[in-house]
């Protein structure tokens, strides 16, 4: 169990995490989300797209043991840690990071159970409500959740075809947007 925690291995394990953690910080960052698709470009905005993303990955690692299960929570952590620190950034005080951190993982937890039973189903009309309700509430239509939600599901499919072996050595990539799909080389 702590052979993983020495010197050279403990490294590339880090490494593995790291790379892993910024394709998915690359993809929810991509502009076209935020000028296409309407996704607001605001923390809270920001957040629904790093969780859509993570949620990709955990969907694709769901169910694996050894070191993928030790990814999945690896990354989990990373991410809730990174958050904590937006937060900070952001002006949050110590007595309030609590409360928002409780709040914000019951909306990341309840993302990845309604995106999991869509994405299951491959029901892209409940996916694109599910996205809809959690990245433009205030708004009672949102054309552009369609677009996303096939997105998401074209991703699942992409990444469910990517081998263990090259999750377990830090390879990811998520699928293009449509908007990418000329530029890609």
């Amino acid at each position: 169990m702590f052979q993983w925690l020495s010197g050279a291995r403990r490294r590339s394990r880090r490494l593995v995490l790291d790379t892993l953690y910024g394709e998915i910080v690359a993809a929810a960052r991509r502009p076209p989300l935020y000028s296409d698709w309407q996704v607001p470009d605001t923390p809270l905005g920001r957040f629904e797209m790093m969780s859509l993303h993570l949620f990709l990955l955990l969907h694709r690692l769901r169910g694996r043991e050894g070191a993928l299960r030790d990814i999945a929570q690896e990354l989990t952590d990373h991410f809730f840690l990174e958050v904590d620190h937006s937060l900070r950034e952001l002006g949050v005080g110590d007595l309030g990071v609590p409360k928002r951190m409780k709040k914000l993982a019951r909306m990341f937890y309840g993302r990845l159970a309604a995106y999991g039973a869509a994405v299951d189903a491959a029901d892209a009309a409940a996916l694109a409500e599910a996205l809809r309700r959690n990245v433009a509430p205030q708004r009672e239509r949102w054309e552009e959740a369609r677009a996303l939600a096939a997105y998401t599901l074209a991703a699942h499919a992409a990444l469910a075809d990517l081998a263990d072996e090259d999750l377990l050595a830090g390879r990811l990539r998520f699928a293009p947007l449509p908007q990418e799909e000329g530029s890609e080389g």
